[in-house]
Protein backbone atom coordinates (compact mmCIF):
# COMPACT_ATOMS: atom_id res chain seq x y z
CA UNK A 1 0.00 0.00 0.00
CA UNK A 2 1.86 3.41 -1.53
CA UNK A 3 1.84 5.87 1.71
CA UNK A 4 1.33 9.80 0.48
CA UNK A 5 2.48 12.02 3.86
CA UNK A 6 1.04 15.84 3.99
CA UNK A 7 3.26 18.21 5.49
CA UNK A 8 2.40 21.67 6.05
CA UNK A 9 4.68 24.77 5.76
CA UNK A 10 4.59 28.19 6.12
CA UNK A 11 4.53 28.60 2.66
CA UNK A 12 1.39 26.22 1.54
CA UNK A 13 0.81 22.30 1.78
CA UNK A 14 3.33 19.82 0.66
CA UNK A 15 2.33 16.14 -0.82
CA UNK A 16 4.89 13.33 -0.60
CA UNK A 17 5.30 9.88 -1.50
CA UNK A 18 6.94 7.46 0.57
CA UNK A 19 7.63 4.65 -1.74
CA UNK A 20 9.12 1.28 -1.24
CA UNK A 21 8.00 1.02 1.87
CA UNK A 22 5.39 -2.01 2.72
CA UNK A 23 3.66 -2.14 6.47
CA UNK A 24 5.72 -4.87 7.80
CA UNK A 25 9.23 -3.40 7.12
CA UNK A 26 8.32 0.16 8.68
CA UNK A 27 10.89 0.30 11.22
CA UNK A 28 11.47 3.66 12.87
CA UNK A 29 14.54 3.46 13.68
CA UNK A 30 16.26 2.57 10.14
CA UNK A 31 13.96 5.72 9.31
CA UNK A 32 15.70 8.00 11.83
CA UNK A 33 19.27 6.98 10.86
CA UNK A 34 18.50 7.55 7.61
CA UNK A 35 16.53 11.25 8.15
CA UNK A 36 20.17 13.12 8.20
CA UNK A 37 21.42 11.51 5.30
CA UNK A 38 19.63 12.91 1.71
CA UNK A 39 20.89 10.70 -0.58
CA UNK A 40 19.56 7.91 1.39
CA UNK A 41 16.14 9.85 2.48
CA UNK A 42 15.60 10.37 -1.04
CA UNK A 43 15.61 7.30 -2.50
CA UNK A 44 12.63 6.98 0.03
CA UNK A 45 10.63 9.88 -0.13
CA UNK A 46 9.31 11.68 -3.42
CA UNK A 47 8.36 15.14 -4.04
CA UNK A 48 4.43 14.37 -5.44
CA UNK A 49 2.11 17.78 -5.06
CA UNK A 50 2.41 21.20 -3.48
CA UNK A 51 -0.11 23.58 -3.13
CA UNK A 52 1.39 27.42 -2.20
CA UNK A 53 -0.63 29.70 0.21
CA UNK A 54 -1.97 32.88 -1.75
CA UNK A 55 -1.30 35.12 0.69
CA UNK A 56 0.00 35.93 4.52
CA UNK A 57 -3.23 36.26 5.60
CA UNK A 58 -4.32 33.08 3.88
CA UNK A 59 -1.16 30.93 5.32
CA UNK A 60 -2.70 32.58 8.98
CA UNK A 61 -6.06 30.97 8.53
CA UNK A 62 -5.16 27.68 7.02
CA UNK A 63 -2.66 26.99 9.54
CA UNK A 64 -5.03 28.33 12.49
CA UNK A 65 -7.81 25.21 11.02
CA UNK A 66 -5.14 22.85 10.71
CA UNK A 67 -3.88 23.94 14.40
CA UNK A 68 -7.74 23.81 15.34
CA UNK A 69 -8.21 20.32 13.89
CA UNK A 70 -10.52 21.54 10.69
CA UNK A 71 -10.02 20.58 7.05
CA UNK A 72 -10.56 23.80 4.98
CA UNK A 73 -11.93 24.15 2.00
CA UNK A 74 -8.65 24.87 0.18
CA UNK A 75 -6.94 21.93 1.79
CA UNK A 76 -10.09 18.99 0.43
CA UNK A 77 -9.35 20.72 -3.05
CA UNK A 78 -5.94 20.25 -2.88
CA UNK A 79 -5.90 16.88 -1.83
CA UNK A 80 -9.26 15.46 -4.31
CA UNK A 81 -7.14 16.68 -7.28
CA UNK A 82 -3.52 15.63 -6.00
CA UNK A 83 -4.66 11.80 -4.60
CA UNK A 84 -6.35 9.22 -6.69
CA UNK A 85 -10.20 9.04 -6.65
CA UNK A 86 -11.84 6.86 -4.06
CA UNK A 87 -14.58 4.79 -5.16
CA UNK A 88 -17.87 4.28 -3.04
CA UNK A 89 -17.70 0.59 -1.58
CA UNK A 90 -14.05 0.02 -2.33
CA UNK A 91 -10.96 0.51 -0.33
CA UNK A 92 -8.43 2.76 -0.87
CA UNK A 93 -5.05 1.20 -2.38
CA UNK A 94 -2.60 4.45 -0.32
CA UNK A 95 -2.78 6.28 2.83
CA UNK A 96 -2.16 9.79 4.19
CA UNK A 97 0.13 10.17 6.39
CA UNK A 98 -0.81 13.49 8.79
CA UNK A 99 1.21 14.92 11.94
CA UNK A 100 -2.30 15.37 13.40
CA UNK A 101 -4.74 12.73 14.23
CA UNK A 102 -7.72 15.23 14.34
CA UNK A 103 -7.42 16.63 11.39
CA UNK A 104 -6.28 13.15 9.96
CA UNK A 105 -9.88 11.88 11.09
CA UNK A 106 -11.83 14.61 9.80
CA UNK A 107 -10.00 14.07 6.39
CA UNK A 108 -10.75 10.30 6.81
CA UNK A 109 -14.84 11.63 7.52
CA UNK A 110 -15.58 14.03 4.93
CA UNK A 111 -13.42 12.69 1.82
CA UNK A 112 -12.94 8.74 2.90
CA UNK A 113 -9.09 8.57 2.46
CA UNK A 114 -7.44 6.20 4.94
CA UNK A 115 -5.24 8.12 7.53
CA UNK A 116 -2.64 7.32 9.77
CA UNK A 117 -0.63 9.08 11.93
CA UNK A 118 1.80 7.37 14.66
CA UNK A 119 5.81 7.38 15.01
CA UNK A 120 7.22 6.07 11.47
CA UNK A 121 4.81 8.90 10.00
CA UNK A 122 6.10 11.99 11.83
CA UNK A 123 10.05 10.13 11.45
CA UNK A 124 9.15 10.73 7.52
CA UNK A 125 7.78 14.46 8.18
CA UNK A 126 10.96 15.53 10.06
CA UNK A 127 12.96 14.39 7.65
CA UNK A 128 11.11 16.48 5.23
CA UNK A 129 11.28 19.45 7.30
CA UNK A 130 14.91 18.82 7.65
CA UNK A 131 15.06 18.79 3.63
CA UNK A 132 12.30 20.35 2.31
CA UNK A 133 14.42 23.27 0.76
CA UNK A 134 16.05 20.45 -1.50
CA UNK A 135 12.59 19.37 -2.79
CA UNK A 136 11.06 22.79 -4.13
CA UNK A 137 12.85 24.58 -7.29
CA UNK A 138 13.57 27.43 -7.57
CA UNK A 139 13.55 28.14 -3.47
CA UNK A 140 16.01 30.64 -2.61
CA UNK A 141 17.91 30.27 0.40
CA UNK A 142 16.05 32.35 3.53
CA UNK A 143 12.81 32.69 1.88
CA UNK A 144 11.61 29.53 3.97
CA UNK A 145 12.94 30.86 7.30
CA UNK A 146 11.44 34.48 6.32
CA UNK A 147 8.19 33.35 5.98
CA UNK A 148 8.33 30.56 8.96
CA UNK A 149 9.01 33.82 11.08
CA UNK A 150 6.41 36.15 9.90
CA UNK A 151 3.81 33.10 9.81
CA UNK A 152 5.12 32.71 13.13
CA UNK A 153 4.58 36.02 15.08
CA UNK A 154 1.25 36.70 13.09
CA UNK A 155 0.19 32.94 14.50
CA UNK A 156 1.19 33.89 18.09
CA UNK A 157 -0.49 37.19 17.89
CA UNK A 158 -3.59 35.27 17.00
CA UNK A 159 -3.41 33.02 19.85
CA UNK A 160 -2.99 35.56 22.36
CA UNK A 161 -6.24 36.84 22.11
CA UNK A 162 -6.74 40.31 24.17
CA UNK A 163 -10.06 40.96 25.54
CA UNK A 164 -10.66 44.00 27.68
CA UNK A 165 -13.32 43.02 29.65
CA UNK A 166 -11.57 39.16 30.62
CA UNK A 167 -8.33 40.82 31.31
CA UNK A 168 -7.36 38.73 34.58
CA UNK A 169 -3.87 39.24 34.46
CA UNK A 170 -4.28 42.84 35.35
CA UNK A 171 -6.17 41.94 38.30
CA UNK A 172 -3.31 39.76 39.50
CA UNK A 173 -0.50 42.06 38.85
CA UNK A 174 -2.73 44.96 40.93
CA UNK A 175 -3.70 42.49 43.97
CA UNK A 176 0.07 41.99 43.69
CA UNK A 177 1.09 45.68 43.85
CA UNK A 178 -1.52 46.59 46.64
CA UNK A 179 0.05 43.87 48.76
CA UNK A 180 3.77 44.64 48.83
CA UNK A 181 2.44 48.61 48.40
CA UNK A 182 0.54 47.74 52.21
CA UNK A 183 3.81 46.27 53.38
CA UNK A 184 5.94 49.42 52.30
CA UNK A 185 3.71 52.05 53.58
CA UNK A 186 3.08 50.34 56.54
CA UNK A 187 6.71 50.02 57.27
CA UNK A 188 7.65 53.40 55.82
CA UNK A 189 5.07 55.42 58.22
CA UNK A 190 6.73 53.13 61.39
CA UNK A 191 10.03 54.60 59.51
CA UNK A 192 8.98 58.11 59.95
CA UNK A 193 7.01 57.68 63.22
CA UNK A 194 10.59 56.59 64.57
CA UNK A 195 12.66 59.23 62.57
CA UNK A 196 10.02 62.36 64.35
CA UNK A 197 9.44 61.03 67.53
CA UNK A 198 13.09 62.25 68.11
CA UNK A 199 11.61 65.80 67.78
CA UNK A 200 8.38 65.44 68.45
CA UNK A 201 7.59 62.29 70.47
CA UNK A 202 4.12 62.91 72.23
CA UNK A 203 2.49 63.06 68.76
CA UNK A 204 2.63 59.49 68.31
CA UNK A 205 0.24 59.07 71.22
CA UNK A 206 -2.19 61.63 69.63
CA UNK A 207 -2.53 60.37 65.76
CA UNK A 208 -2.63 56.50 65.44
CA UNK A 209 -3.39 57.26 61.94
CA UNK A 210 -0.15 56.48 59.80
CA UNK A 211 -1.67 58.84 56.85
CA UNK A 212 -2.48 61.57 59.29
CA UNK A 213 1.51 61.06 61.30
CA UNK A 214 2.64 61.99 58.07
CA UNK A 215 0.48 64.79 57.11
CA UNK A 216 1.28 66.32 60.25
CA UNK A 217 5.14 65.92 60.42
CA UNK A 218 4.97 67.89 57.32
CA UNK A 219 2.82 70.25 58.32
CA UNK A 220 4.01 70.98 61.55
CA UNK A 221 7.96 71.05 60.43
CA UNK A 222 9.66 72.20 63.63
CA UNK A 223 7.42 72.16 66.89
CA UNK A 224 9.24 75.67 67.82
CA UNK A 225 7.14 77.47 65.18
CA UNK A 226 3.85 75.73 65.97
CA UNK A 227 1.18 78.35 67.43
CA UNK A 228 -2.23 79.56 67.20
CA UNK A 229 -1.91 80.51 63.44
CA UNK A 230 -1.43 76.96 62.37
CA UNK A 231 -4.14 75.99 64.21
CA UNK A 232 -6.77 76.34 61.39
CA UNK A 233 -4.53 73.92 59.45
CA UNK A 234 -4.49 71.21 62.06
CA UNK A 235 -8.17 71.35 62.48
CA UNK A 236 -8.72 70.55 58.50
CA UNK A 237 -5.69 67.67 58.61
CA UNK A 238 -7.11 65.89 61.86
CA UNK A 239 -11.26 67.27 61.40
CA UNK A 240 -11.34 67.73 65.06
CA UNK A 241 -10.72 70.95 67.26
CA UNK A 242 -9.62 69.12 70.76
CA UNK A 243 -6.57 66.84 68.89
CA UNK A 244 -5.85 69.97 67.19
CA UNK A 245 -5.91 71.52 70.78
CA UNK A 246 -3.95 68.98 72.51
CA UNK A 247 -1.41 69.21 69.72
CA UNK A 248 -0.75 73.01 70.81
CA UNK A 249 -0.24 71.93 73.95
CA UNK A 250 2.52 69.15 73.94
CA UNK A 251 4.14 70.95 71.12
CA UNK A 252 5.05 73.69 73.90
CA UNK A 253 6.16 71.03 76.43
CA UNK A 254 7.66 68.75 74.44
CA UNK A 255 10.61 66.52 75.59
CA UNK A 256 11.60 66.14 72.26
CA UNK A 257 15.45 67.07 70.81
CA UNK A 258 16.10 70.16 68.61
CA UNK A 259 16.46 68.57 65.03
CA UNK A 260 18.80 70.85 61.98
CA UNK A 261 16.87 72.46 59.11
CA UNK A 262 18.50 70.10 56.77
CA UNK A 263 16.99 67.19 59.09
CA UNK A 264 13.61 68.40 59.02
CA UNK A 265 13.74 68.55 55.72
CA UNK A 266 14.70 64.91 55.12
CA UNK A 267 12.16 64.23 57.44
CA UNK A 268 9.48 66.10 55.47
CA UNK A 269 10.24 64.49 52.15
CA UNK A 270 10.51 61.59 53.08
CA UNK A 271 6.96 62.34 55.11
CA UNK A 272 5.71 63.64 51.24
CA UNK A 273 6.77 60.02 49.60
CA UNK A 274 4.68 58.08 52.42
CA UNK A 275 1.77 60.13 51.59
CA UNK A 276 2.01 60.06 48.01
CA UNK A 277 2.84 55.86 48.21
CA UNK A 278 -0.71 55.69 50.25
CA UNK A 279 -2.77 57.77 48.12
CA UNK A 280 -1.22 55.78 44.87
CA UNK A 281 -2.87 52.88 47.19
CA UNK A 282 -6.24 54.28 47.04
CA UNK A 283 -6.26 55.02 43.35
CA UNK A 284 -4.66 51.39 42.97
CA UNK A 285 -7.51 50.16 45.42
CA UNK A 286 -10.02 51.96 43.35
CA UNK A 287 -8.69 50.14 39.81
CA UNK A 288 -8.55 46.95 40.98
CA UNK A 289 -12.86 47.20 42.53
CA UNK A 290 -13.44 48.82 38.71
CA UNK A 291 -11.25 45.86 36.97
CA UNK A 292 -13.12 43.15 39.17
CA UNK A 293 -16.21 44.56 38.50
CA UNK A 294 -15.87 43.81 34.87
CA UNK A 295 -14.31 40.48 35.02
CA UNK A 296 -15.52 38.51 38.03
CA UNK A 297 -18.85 40.95 39.40
CA UNK A 298 -20.50 37.77 40.68
CA UNK A 299 -16.94 37.06 42.70
CA UNK A 300 -16.62 40.57 43.79
CA UNK A 301 -20.42 40.80 44.61
CA UNK A 302 -20.30 38.15 47.04
CA UNK A 303 -16.85 37.93 48.62
CA UNK A 304 -15.19 41.11 48.07
CA UNK A 305 -13.14 42.79 45.61
CA UNK A 306 -10.26 42.16 47.26
CA UNK A 307 -10.37 38.71 48.28
CA UNK A 308 -11.92 38.21 44.88
CA UNK A 309 -8.65 39.20 43.71
CA UNK A 310 -6.27 36.95 45.37
CA UNK A 311 -8.22 33.94 44.49
CA UNK A 312 -7.63 34.64 41.31
CA UNK A 313 -4.31 35.34 41.53
CA UNK A 314 -3.52 32.34 43.74
CA UNK A 315 -5.37 30.10 41.04
CA UNK A 316 -3.28 31.87 37.93
CA UNK A 317 -6.35 33.13 36.52
CA UNK A 318 -10.14 33.16 36.12
CA UNK A 319 -10.25 29.80 34.29
CA UNK A 320 -8.36 28.16 36.36
CA UNK A 321 -9.90 29.57 39.71
CA UNK A 322 -13.53 28.02 37.67
CA UNK A 323 -12.00 24.99 36.66
CA UNK A 324 -11.17 24.26 40.68
CA UNK A 325 -13.64 22.24 42.75
CA UNK A 326 -14.68 23.85 45.91
CA UNK A 327 -12.93 21.65 48.42
CA UNK A 328 -9.68 22.86 46.19
CA UNK A 329 -11.09 26.57 46.52
CA UNK A 330 -11.79 26.26 50.39
CA UNK A 331 -7.83 25.42 51.29
CA UNK A 332 -6.11 28.09 48.12
CA UNK A 333 -3.12 29.33 49.81
CA UNK A 334 -3.11 26.99 52.89
CA UNK A 335 -0.88 24.27 50.85
CA UNK A 336 1.73 24.40 53.43
CA UNK A 337 -0.30 23.54 56.37
CA UNK A 338 -2.31 21.01 54.28
CA UNK A 339 1.08 18.92 52.99
CA UNK A 340 2.20 19.58 56.69
CA UNK A 341 -0.67 17.43 58.18
CA UNK A 342 -0.87 14.94 55.59
CA UNK A 343 3.06 14.42 56.45
CA UNK A 344 2.52 14.31 59.75
CA UNK A 345 -1.28 12.72 59.78
CA UNK A 346 -2.61 15.66 61.69
CA UNK A 347 -5.62 17.88 61.14
CA UNK A 348 -6.24 19.23 57.59
CA UNK A 349 -6.73 23.00 57.35
CA UNK A 350 -9.83 24.34 57.23
CA UNK A 351 -9.49 27.35 54.92
CA UNK A 352 -7.29 29.05 53.34
CA UNK A 353 -7.68 33.16 51.35
CA UNK A 354 -11.43 32.71 52.24
CA UNK A 355 -10.51 32.91 55.55
CA UNK A 356 -10.36 36.77 55.10
CA UNK A 357 -13.78 37.02 54.00
CA UNK A 358 -16.38 38.74 56.61
CA UNK A 359 -18.21 35.83 56.88
CA UNK A 360 -15.92 33.64 58.61
CA UNK A 361 -15.18 36.23 60.86
CA UNK A 362 -19.00 36.65 62.22
CA UNK A 363 -19.28 32.89 62.47
CA UNK A 364 -18.71 31.56 65.56
CA UNK A 365 -15.79 29.36 66.15
CA UNK A 366 -17.44 26.23 66.34
CA UNK A 367 -19.28 26.75 62.80
CA UNK A 368 -16.06 28.22 61.30
CA UNK A 369 -14.83 25.10 59.18
CA UNK A 370 -18.66 24.48 57.95
CA UNK A 371 -19.14 28.62 57.01
CA UNK A 372 -16.09 27.88 54.74
CA UNK A 373 -17.36 25.05 53.00
CA UNK A 374 -20.29 26.25 52.05
CA UNK A 375 -19.01 29.71 51.32
CA UNK A 376 -16.06 28.15 48.71
CA UNK A 377 -19.26 26.17 47.35
CA UNK A 378 -21.17 29.24 46.78
CA UNK A 379 -17.83 31.02 45.52
CA UNK A 380 -17.09 28.03 43.03
CA UNK A 381 -20.27 28.51 41.36
CA UNK A 382 -19.95 32.30 40.96
CA UNK A 383 -16.30 32.07 39.15
CA UNK A 384 -17.68 29.68 36.54
CA UNK A 385 -20.79 31.85 36.23
CA UNK A 386 -18.45 34.42 35.85
CA UNK A 387 -16.03 32.70 33.42
CA UNK A 388 -18.15 31.12 31.38
CA UNK A 389 -21.31 33.51 30.75
CA UNK A 390 -21.47 35.57 27.84
CA UNK A 391 -23.12 38.90 29.45
CA UNK A 392 -22.07 40.15 33.30
CA UNK A 393 -23.99 40.87 35.76
CA UNK A 394 -24.05 40.79 39.65
CA UNK A 395 -27.34 39.59 39.99
CA UNK A 396 -26.37 36.06 41.00
CA UNK A 397 -23.47 37.31 43.44
CA UNK A 398 -25.98 38.79 45.42
CA UNK A 399 -28.31 36.29 45.43
CA UNK A 400 -25.52 34.01 46.34
CA UNK A 401 -24.61 36.28 49.08
CA UNK A 402 -28.29 36.69 50.59
CA UNK A 403 -27.36 32.59 50.44
CA UNK A 404 -24.69 32.93 52.58
CA UNK A 405 -26.51 35.20 55.14
CA UNK A 406 -29.49 33.05 55.44
CA UNK A 407 -26.85 29.97 56.00
CA UNK A 408 -25.11 32.45 58.92
CA UNK A 409 -28.26 32.97 60.04
CA UNK A 410 -29.24 29.25 60.49
CA UNK A 411 -26.11 27.87 62.05
CA UNK A 412 -26.47 31.09 64.79
CA UNK A 413 -30.07 31.35 65.27
CA UNK A 414 -31.97 28.63 63.64
CA UNK A 415 -33.52 29.92 60.66
CA UNK A 416 -34.55 28.07 57.93
CA UNK A 417 -33.31 29.22 55.00
CA UNK A 418 -34.65 29.16 51.40
CA UNK A 419 -33.43 26.08 49.05
CA UNK A 420 -30.89 26.59 46.46
CA UNK A 421 -33.56 25.65 43.20
CA UNK A 422 -35.66 28.32 44.72
CA UNK A 423 -32.92 30.93 44.57
CA UNK A 424 -31.41 30.08 41.46
CA UNK A 425 -34.61 30.31 39.57
CA UNK A 426 -35.33 33.72 40.92
CA UNK A 427 -31.24 35.03 39.81
CA UNK A 428 -32.48 33.34 36.52
CA UNK A 429 -35.76 35.49 35.66
CA UNK A 430 -34.10 38.56 37.29
CA UNK A 431 -31.09 38.01 34.51
CA UNK A 432 -33.85 37.57 31.55
CA UNK A 433 -36.10 40.38 32.67
CA UNK A 434 -32.62 42.72 32.73
CA UNK A 435 -31.63 41.04 29.13
CA UNK A 436 -35.57 41.90 27.79
CA UNK A 437 -35.20 45.35 29.29
CA UNK A 438 -31.98 45.81 27.50
CA UNK A 439 -33.83 44.63 24.44
CA UNK A 440 -36.25 47.36 24.53
CA UNK A 441 -34.14 50.27 25.47
CA UNK A 442 -32.02 49.36 22.00
CA UNK A 443 -35.34 49.33 20.16
CA UNK A 444 -36.59 52.73 21.59
CA UNK A 445 -32.96 54.04 21.07
CA UNK A 446 -32.94 53.02 17.33
CA UNK A 447 -36.84 54.06 16.99
CA UNK A 448 -35.07 57.12 18.68
CA UNK A 449 -32.86 57.49 16.06
CA UNK A 450 -34.94 56.28 13.23
CA UNK A 451 -37.13 59.65 14.17
CA UNK A 452 -34.49 61.78 14.17
CA UNK A 453 -33.26 60.75 10.91
CA UNK A 454 -36.81 61.17 9.36
CA UNK A 455 -37.38 64.49 11.21
CA UNK A 456 -34.03 65.96 9.65
CA UNK A 457 -35.22 64.61 6.16
CA UNK A 458 -37.85 66.36 6.41
CA UNK A 459 -36.50 69.38 8.10
CA UNK A 460 -34.07 69.11 4.20
CA UNK A 461 -37.15 69.15 2.48
CA UNK A 462 -39.53 72.32 4.12
CA UNK A 463 -35.61 73.83 3.92
CA UNK A 464 -35.59 73.19 0.30
CA UNK A 465 -39.44 74.75 -0.50
CA UNK A 466 -38.35 77.48 1.50
CA UNK A 467 -35.64 78.20 -1.02
CA UNK A 468 -37.88 77.80 -3.88
CA UNK A 469 -40.52 79.96 -2.32
CA UNK A 470 -38.17 82.76 -1.36
CA UNK A 471 -36.58 82.40 -4.88
CA UNK A 472 -40.04 82.71 -6.31
CA UNK A 473 -40.75 85.44 -3.89
CA UNK A 474 -37.37 87.73 -4.85
CA UNK A 475 -38.85 87.87 -8.71
CA UNK A 476 -39.82 91.78 -9.11
CA UNK A 477 -43.06 92.77 -9.27
CA UNK A 478 -42.58 94.30 -13.06
CA UNK A 479 -41.81 90.62 -13.77
CA UNK A 480 -45.08 89.43 -11.91
CA UNK A 481 -46.67 92.44 -13.46
CA UNK A 482 -45.61 91.19 -17.80
CA UNK A 483 -46.90 87.91 -16.61
CA UNK A 484 -49.78 88.67 -15.85
CA UNK A 485 -50.50 90.98 -18.88
CA UNK A 486 -49.36 88.46 -20.88
CA UNK A 487 -51.74 85.94 -19.27
CA UNK A 488 -54.36 88.24 -20.01
CA UNK A 489 -53.63 89.03 -23.46
CA UNK A 490 -53.64 84.77 -23.95
CA UNK A 491 -56.97 84.46 -22.14
CA UNK A 492 -58.88 87.86 -24.01
CA UNK A 493 -58.45 86.39 -27.41
CA UNK A 494 -59.55 83.21 -26.33
CA UNK A 495 -62.91 84.88 -25.25
CA UNK A 496 -63.18 86.83 -27.81
CA UNK A 497 -62.60 84.73 -30.42
CA UNK A 498 -65.53 82.42 -28.88
CA UNK A 499 -68.46 85.26 -28.60
CA UNK A 500 -67.63 86.07 -32.48
CA UNK A 501 -67.94 82.60 -33.28
CA UNK A 502 -71.16 82.27 -31.57
CA UNK A 503 -72.58 85.24 -32.94
CA UNK A 504 -71.84 84.81 -36.50
CA UNK A 505 -73.74 81.62 -36.27
CA UNK A 506 -76.69 83.21 -34.61
CA UNK A 507 -76.30 86.11 -37.55
CA UNK A 508 -76.66 83.35 -39.84
CA UNK A 509 -78.86 81.55 -38.40
CA UNK A 510 -81.03 84.68 -38.31
CA UNK A 511 -80.31 85.08 -42.27
CA UNK A 512 -81.11 81.76 -42.84
CA UNK A 513 -84.66 81.89 -41.26
CA UNK A 514 -85.04 85.25 -42.93
CA UNK A 515 -84.22 83.89 -46.73
CA UNK A 516 -86.54 81.14 -46.11
CA UNK A 517 -89.34 83.49 -45.54
CA UNK A 518 -89.14 85.46 -48.21
CA UNK A 519 -89.80 83.38 -51.10
CA UNK A 520 -93.03 82.58 -49.20
CA UNK A 521 -94.33 86.01 -49.24
CA UNK A 522 -93.66 86.77 -52.60
CA UNK A 523 -95.47 83.16 -53.76
CA UNK A 524 -98.62 84.67 -51.97
CA UNK A 525 -98.25 88.35 -53.54
CA UNK A 526 -98.54 86.52 -56.81
CA UNK A 527 -101.21 84.36 -56.18
CA UNK A 528 -103.45 87.58 -55.08
CA UNK A 529 -102.38 89.44 -58.28
CA UNK A 530 -103.91 86.33 -60.42
CA UNK A 531 -107.08 86.40 -58.83
CA UNK A 532 -107.69 90.09 -59.02
CA UNK A 533 -106.70 90.07 -62.46
CA UNK A 534 -109.64 87.32 -63.46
Amino acid sequence: MALYVLHETSSGYGLFLAHGIDEIGQNTEAVRNSVTDLTRFGKVVQFFAFSPFLSALDALNQINAVSEGQMTEELRGFLETSLPPVKEGKKAKYSLGVAEPKIGSQISEETKIPCQSNEFVLEIIRGIRLHFDKFIENLKPGDLEKAQLGLAHSYSRAKVKFNVNRVDNMVIQAIFLLDTLDKDVNSFSMRVREWYSWHFPELVKIVNDNYLYAKLAQYIDDKKNLSEDKLEGLIEILGDEDKAREILVAAKASMGQELSPIDLINVKMFAQRVMDLAEYRKKLHEYLVSKMSDIAPNLAALIGEVVGARLISHAGSLTNLAKCPSSTLQILGAEKALFRALKTKGNTPKYGLIFHSSFIGRASAKNKGRMARYLANKCSIASRIDCFSESSSTTFGDNLREQVEERLDFYDKGVAPRKNIDVMKAAMENVANQGAAEMDVDKSEKKSKKKKSKDSEEAKADDKENTVANGDAAETKSGKKKKKRAIEEESEPATNGKENGTEKKKKKKSKDVEMEDVPAVTESKKKKKKKSAE
